[in-house]
């Protein structure tokens, strides 16, 4: 007789399954580690991360299906994580797990767009049924409409396909956007000139690739003209770009 195991997969070792996945924003090692344990037993794959920056980056390629936030993060707060979740992924559910417990602040979590607070410390099984509850309700289904790099202070928006960088709009024609974006979603990991073509043209040859060099330049002076730097976007020899949304 085979034993099926029910638990949940840990997302940042492995990534593929198709369950329901849970991001865990939280800078405390040990309280990360309790929470994926929690949330794999109930049955879902978890991801982490310790900071905004790595949360925003994660939200943006993972699309998790249900958000725990804590509140009191380094560099960049639960309430601004918060707010650029919203931003990006207007739909998907964010629980807020903190130890500030003050009736203000749950009024204050719920008026910012949170679906559910909890208060540390937290009951393990009351924890995952509040996950599952928000997720039954839940109804529509979401939707990635925004990217937002922080460090770089660049917003992108998908269904409108504007770009801003430092509050400065940047035009770009169709195609400029389809690798900017594309590069974007994948940052801040390389995308081959293969997959670049792929994505955007239907199909790789040595004229697209000569499209993608002469696009790249362009987008270059573009980022030059409003006083951006024209070295966001990397050539990486003979594997193709990135995009460079870290500090330096």
């Amino acid at each position: 007789m085979v034993e099926i195991n029910s638990m949940g997969i840990d997302l940042d070792e492995l990534d593929i399954s198709q369950r329901k996945r849970v991001l865990v924003v939280e800078d405390e090692l040990d309280t990360v580690y309790l929470l994926k344990q929690i949330l794999r037993m109930a049955g879902f794959n978890v991801l982490s991360a310790t900071t905004g920056r790595e949360a925003l980056l994660k939200a943006a390629e993972q699309e998790p299906d249900l958000v725990l936030l804590d509140l009191m993060m380094p560099e960049m707060d639960g309430w601004e994580i918060l707010d650029h979740l919203r931003q990006m992924i207007d739909k998907v559910p964010v629980i807020i797990v903190s130890a500030k417990a003050s009736k203000d602040d749950v009024v204050k979590g719920l008026a910012a767009g949170a679906d559910d607070y909890i208060s540390k410390p937290f009951y393990n099984a009351e924890l995952s049924e509040r996950v599952k509850a928000v997720l039954r309700r839940a109804s529509k289904p979401r939707e990635l409409s925004r990217l937002v790099f922080p460090d770089i202070e660049m917003n992108l928006d998908l269904n409108m396909q504007e770009v801003t960088i430092k509050d400065q709009s940047m035009r770009l024609t169709p195609k400029e956007f389809d690798i900017l974006s594309l590069l974007a979603k994948h940052s801040p990991a390389i995308v081959s000139y293969e997959s670049i073509a792929d994505n955007v043209w239907g199909e790789d040859s040595p004229e697209i690739r000569r499209r993608i060099k002469y696009l790249i330049y362009l987008l270059r002076r573009k980022f030059e003209n409003i006083q951006a730097d024209p070295d966001l976007i990397l050539n990486i020899d003979r594997l193709g770009y990135k995009l460079q949304t870290e500090k330096q």
